[in-house]
């Protein structure tokens, strides 16, 4: 049975040059560090939503994502952890006629059941009645939203920071669904500004965080760094491997070293407002690194170091 017992994070302090340079603090939340498969933001997102579906006895898991999902993933692995059946709405129906990557294949094992869909069709995931028909579909089920992004996964999510962090001038995360941001911003103090920095190019994200919050010291940078969501290139093979040489600690090639690699240029060419202390939140979602890992060597690049 797996367990959501509170977590002790540490706020870990790296010295890079050019922080040291224009005399500012960068601190990275471990969060990555809360679990091995269940880690960072998907534990927190997931925790008060597998206690409602047990409070109404519902038996299945339907949910959403993409092949290289860390929310599927997470699902997957606390279906099989809890005994509870999980369905896995996979988007892109040509997946289903290709090899499974590494994600996928784990979400198997963990006894998810893929279903894929079209794009098109997958465009209606947040549908109310596109949802009610797949409640319907699949009996006693409880359905998280993409990314665990609810009341529920944003409440969670709140509990990422605790009363040592209000010294901190800025608190920065990686933006998918838009639920670990909203609880941020939700926790922080009126005195510090929550930037985002999403991983999708003009993805309308602001108005699902608008409907979670109503504190104004929040942005979201929204960069198409590195060609797109998912797009990695040698550049960004090479900064995860050196980060990880460096400092110990490894970043997930989809949210957080996009974002690390972010707020180093911007403090670079002096265009931030970050202030003198900054806390980065690390997501987590490592596991992906291996289904990437197995495109590259396709493709003949570098890999990433674990």
């Amino acid at each position: 049975m797996f367990s959501f017992a509170n977590k002790t994070i540490i706020n870990q302090k790296v010295d890079l040059p050019i922080l040291n340079k224009k005399k500012i603090e960068l601190f990275i939340k471990r969060e990555d560090l809360i679990h091995t498969i269940v880690s960072g933001n998907k534990f927190r997102k997931l925790k008060y939503n597998i206690l409602e579906l047990k409070k109404l006895r519902k038996r299945q898991i339907i949910t959403f994502g993409g092949a290289f999902s860390n929310h599927l993933f997470a699902c997957a692995y606390l279906g099989y952890t809890n005994k509870i059946k999980t369905v896995g709405i996979i988007r892109g129906e040509e997946l289903e006629f290709e090899e499974l990557n590494y994600n996928l294949k784990q979400c198997q094992k963990f006894g998810m059941e893929l279903k894929f869909i079209s794009r098109n069709e997958y465009k209606e995931r947040n549908n109310l009645r596109y949802q009610k028909y797949l409640l319907n579909k699949f009996d006693r089920s409880y359905l998280i939203p993409e990314g665990g992004t609810n009341d529920l996964g944003v409440l969670g999510c709140q509990e990422i920071l605790n009363e040592n962090d209000k010294y901190f001038d800025s608190i920065c995360c990686p933006v998918g669904s838009g639920g670990t941001i909203s609880g941020l911003i939700n926790e922080s103090k009126e005195t510090q500004i929550v930037i985002g920095f999403s991983a999708l190019k003009s993805s309308g994200v602001e108005k699902v965080i608008n409907g979670f919050v109503t504190k104004k010291n929040w942005k979201i940078y929204q960069d198409d760094l590195f060609g797109g969501y998912s797009k990695i290139d040698e550049k960004l093979v090479s900064f995860i491997n050196d980060f990880f040489r460096n400092y110990k600690i490894l970043l997930d090639p989809i949210y957080n070293s996009k974002m690390l690699y972010k707020i180093i240029s911007l403090i670079n060419n002096n265009n931030h407002d970050f202030g003198k202390k900054i806390l980065m939140i690390n997501t987590g979602g490592l596991h992906s690194i291996k289904g990437i890992n197995q495109k590259l060597s396709k493709k003949g690049c570098s890999i990433i170091n674990q």
